[in-house]
């Protein structure tokens, strides 16, 4: 599918329509090691809420971690939609988010880094 408008290749994309390459979970582990700063991608403790089992989990709803107002108020469950959305803009997605990173512009990092948060148990 070639589109040349780019906002609707951008908003086809977002929603999961149109993808221009296959995710791949092990380059998505990769990618992850910008995240284990302060995410986990297994059970446990880190800076930030564990990654671990986080699609189809209620956002900000993880007992363990202290979120802020904004995600707990979220009223939204983890997709691999949703979890794209907020990687390319975090405050765009959950306005007043205390998550500090800015967001990721690279489609393939973010399709792969999605594939691979999809895997953790």
């Amino acid at each position: 599918m070639r589109i040349r408008n780019v906002a609707l290749m951008t908003s086809l994309w977002l929603f999961g329509v149109a993808t221009t390459h296959a995710a791949d979970a092990v380059r998505g582990k990769q990618v992850f090691q910008a995240c284990a700063a302060c995410h986990s991608d297994k059970p446990g403790g880190a800076l930030g809420p564990t990654l671990a089992g986080v699609v189809g989990r209620n956002a900000g709803s993880r007992e363990d971690f202290r979120y802020s107002p904004a995600m707990t108020r979220a009223g939204f469950i983890w997709d691999e939609a949703k979890l794209r959305e907020f990687v390319m803009q975090p405050q765009a997605v959950v306005r007043g988010t205390s998550m500090s990173f800015g967001g990721m512009d690279d489609a393939a990092d973010v399709d792969n880094l999605v594939a691979y948060t999809a895997t953790l148990k």
